[in-house]
């Protein structure tokens, strides 16, 4: 197989997987209402990703046992879906991949379950700003360090803080691949990858309203902020394209 094949093999696989994923994630929102528990949106996620022919991405990393990783108020990344029921009020994060036709897709989002409170509104409001404004500069000919600049001026010009041990990744034949993509720009931009047209990026906002430090739970999985503040998460899989980019989960 040449790899112009493959190229339209993979474009084929990530758009279709992508659309299918982003539809499963609209269903686990809906499903999270007060009172839910978090292995139920979990077993709904898996249900659904092999329903429609595909693999959970997650039960594909060694070790790791479930479709989804779920996190709430303080949490960050990476936790492990229990029977902890939802509360109404609760800022809840919901992470799902799906391996579909040889290629994976990744998506995460953080919406609040139930009564909303002001000062979260505006916080999810700025970190879907962030990604949104990431995607803007994800295009061939720019690099890496433009959309980690992206997130850091929005997340630290509205007061909030890019978590610094976390990145959005590199995604197509394996989940994560390379390069990593910081939340924040820590070298030169001409120093950052180029970004390169037909590349597929898992681009996540990962954020805080207090500190950036974390602490791992006894589970070995979770990780939470280190100050209890909560935590943000957005992320959506991206096609790198010449003047502009296709976002595969939505």
């Amino acid at each position: 197989m040449n790899n112009r094949t493959l190229k339209k093999i993979k474009a084929q696989a990530m758009r279709e997987g992508g659309k299918i994923l982003a539809r499963i994630r609209r269903e686990l929102v809906e499903a999270a209402r007060p009172g839910t528990s978090l292995m139920e949106i979990n077993d709904l996620a898996e249900k659904s990703i092999r329903e429609a022919g595909g693999t959970p991405s997650f039960m594909l990393v060694p070790n790791y046992q479930y479709a989804t990783c779920i996190n709430i108020n303080d949490g960050v990344v990476h936790g492990i879906p229990t029977a902890r029921k939802i509360q109404d009020g609760d800022l809840v994060k919901i992470d799902v991949g799906m391996y579909y036709h040889g290629f994976h897709t990744d998506a995460a989002i953080t919406f609040i379950s139930g009564t909303v409170q002001p000062d979260d509104v505006q916080f999810l409001s700025v970190g879907q700003q962030a990604l949104k404004t990431a995607i803007h500069h994800t295009k061939s000919g720019n690099r890496i360090g433009h959309i980690s600049k992206a997130i850091q001026r929005t997340i630290e010009g509205e007061g909030y803080t890019c978590i610094r041990s976390l990145t959005g990744h590199g995604i197509g034949q394996s989940l994560h691949e390379q390069p990593p993509i910081p939340c924040f720009l820590n070298e030169a931009i001409e120093k950052t990858p180029l970004l390169k047209e037909g590349q597929t990026l898992a681009i996540e906002v990962i954020y805080a309203k207090g500190s950036h430090q974390l602490r791992l739970e006894k589970d070995g999985w979770t990780l939470v902020t280190e100050d209890a503040g909560k935590a943000g998460l957005f992320e959506e899989t991206v096609m790198v394209g010449n003047k502009h980019s296709l976002i595969l989960t939505s």
